[in-house]
């Protein structure tokens, strides 16, 4: 049976012409308006006596495009014609195709066009494509100021991107720098500007040595007036604040000059149990302002002793039990739209199980049916939403730890039997298979281990029946096990994360207590702080990492309810 395009390609039954320049298409009006407002008001409104209809600004080539698309559905976007089909299906409002160029262009994002993208929405309204590109730009706008698109923002531009909480910057010096790079491009024309954007800077997030060394010393900072007020003021609120709060972490106000940017990774802490109660709570630790929320999202069931990851824009949270059941049930939860999804169920009931992802699939490893300590492992491939057994531990592990580093994943310690042990394995996914490795200084159960530098960290737990605060590093090059400097309180059932090179621990017990206390660890000094305690006490919590979503505001701290200076001195 021949298709509404097969009969265009012979000319049958048509009732239009398309002229674009000299070249004509036939088409069939019919056709043309179910894939486009504007053909419909184009077909009833212009009055023709040969049915021909003149379409300008679009070149044939394009037009061809557009046709096939509204015959077949099915549109071939390049990078040599997306430009061009995207302005030509913007005005001629064809939204599919509109749609497919938005999709192959937030494909080819990249640190060297975020900024045409951008700019070129402007042009070419989308707001989809829009966000993308303006949060591809706040996400990774360190790397994107290497390249010359930067230079040629408009100073507009560049006041709205410096102006941004969500601007991802490791310190507010390079914001500075960046200023006085992009002015250096065009000094004449530029100079006048540089108020304006040592406005945006956060001048109190640096330090008193940093503004009278780099910022007061320069020559446009100096003859300007207005760039004078910005400095002292800066330096009022970061003296009142010295007074006030001795502690320089929390040297945070809604005032621009001390407002924190939205930080761009912050950790998730869920469920946990207290005696017989699982809870459904979820609490966000945003480092940048020292502050702990409970955020609005519940988990969609009671969990303790499960396990907890972040991918590609979701949380998954995986096995554990609830009510005295042990659970071999996932869920995951939307952080775009804030909707609970059920995924596969694993093949094996799991709690106090230990997870990791390598290579875009979740592991889950170990953990307690309802009878045995479990050596058996699994991955989970988000794509098909299945979960495929590989081989087993040669060790049994109910309440280990496990982190991944270089492709490899290694999991530490655990209850075997009874008993906390010292053995420690090695997954190679390229050949699955399971290697012992050095055994521990010390033997632990319910600790928690992480990935960093080059090293594996094994840290807190259980030994047997006493609850430890010890921490030992190991270094698969030389396959030894060193110790460090230990945690401020012994604690087991933890949760431990990465965030800009410091170590992060909080809740967990020590058999008498659940504890509120959490403290951070500075593995280039080896030393433990205190930083602000949680809001929930819970043993069997689960924690993740959560980074460079869109809408990170969601998890932050709000920074509008840190307090305000005043003029008068007073926070």
């Amino acid at each position: 049976m021949e298709t509404p395009n097969d009969l265009r390609l012979v000319g049958q039954f048509c009732d239009a012409i398309l002229q674009v320049e000299d070249i004509q298409f036939p088409i069939h009006r019919i056709i043309l308006c179910d894939c486009s407002t504007y053909f419909q008001a184009l077909f009833v409104h212009q009055i023709t006596t040969d049915k021909v209809f003149h379409i300008t600004l679009v070149s044939p080539d394009i037009m061809q495009i557009i046709i096939e698309f509204a015959y077949t559905g099915s549109v071939t976007v390049t990078k040599d014609n997306v430009h061009d089909l995207m302005v030509a299906a913007e005005m001629l409002n064809i939204i599919g195709i509109i749609q497919a160029c938005s999709n192959f262009i937030s494909e080819h994002l990249c640190l060297q066009n975020c900024i045409s993208i951008w700019q070129f929405t402007d042009i070419c309204p989308s707001s989809e494509l829009q966000c993308k590109a303006f949060h591809y730009i706040m996400e990774h706008f360190e790397g994107v100021i290497n390249f010359k698109e930067y230079l040629q923002l408009s100073v507009m531009d560049l006041t709205e991107i410096l102006g941004k909480d969500e601007l991802n910057v490791k310190n507010e010096r390079s914001v500075f720098d960046v200023i006085l790079r992009w002015i250096a491009h065009n000094p004449k024309e530029r100079e006048q500007h540089i108020a304006v954007l040592l406005s945006e800077v956060r001048l109190c997030k640096t330090s008193i040595e940093y503004i009278e060394n780099n910022v007061m010393t320069n020559q446009l900072v100096k003859l300007n007036p207005e760039c004078h007020e910005i400095v002292n003021n800066s330096f009022k609120i970061m003296s009142s604040l010295t007074k006030h709060i001795p502690k320089p972490l929390k040297l945070c106000l809604s005032n621009t000059p001390a407002r924190p940017r939205l930080p761009n990774s912050v950790i998730w802490v869920s469920g946990g149990q207290k005696e017989s109660y699982a809870s459904c709570d979820i609490e966000v630790y945003d480092h940048l302002v020292d502050r702990w929320i409970c955020i609005r999202d519940k988990l969609k069931d009671p969990r303790a002793h499960h396990g907890t990851v972040f991918l590609d824009g979701y949380v998954y949270f995986v096995g554990g039990s609830q009510l005295m059941v042990n659970l071999d049930s996932m869920v995951r939860l939307d952080l775009k739209t804030h909707t609970w999804q059920e995924m596969m169920y694993m093949h094996y009931r799991r709690c106090h199980l230990s997870v990791t992802i390598l290579n875009g699939f979740i592991y889950a490893l170990g953990g307690f049916d309802d009878y045995f300590g479990l050596n058996t492992a699994e991955r989970y491939c988000p794509e098909t939403n299945q979960w495929t057994l590989i081989a087993p531990m040669i060790e049994g592990r109910r309440s280990a730890s496990c982190a991944t580093l270089d492709g490899k994943i290694y999991i530490c310690g655990g209850l075997n039997r009874r008993y906390s042990s010292r053995t420690a394995e090695c997954y190679d996914p390229e050949t699955n298979q399971w290697t012992l490795i050095a055994n521990m200084n010390i033997s632990r159960s319910q600790h928690r281990v992480v990935a960093y530098n080059n090293q594996i960290y094994a840290i807190g737990g259980l030994r047997n029946i006493r609850p430890l605060k010890c921490v030992e590093t190991y270094m698969p090059k030389t396959n030894t096990w060193s110790m460090l400097c230990p945690m401020c309180i012994p604690r087991r059932n933890f949760c431990l994360e990465v965030i800009e090179d410091q170590f992060y621990v909080v809740g967990g017990s020590n058999f008498r207590s659940e504890s509120y206390h959490a403290e951070v660890y500075d593995p280039y000094a080896d030393r433990w702080c205190s930083i602000s305690d949680s809001n929930s006490s819970y043993s069997g919590m689960s924690s993740c990492v959560v980074s460079g979503i869109p809408n990170m505001v969601d998890f932050a701290f709000p920074r509008d309810s840190l307090p305000l200076f005043k003029k008068s001195g007073n926070v």
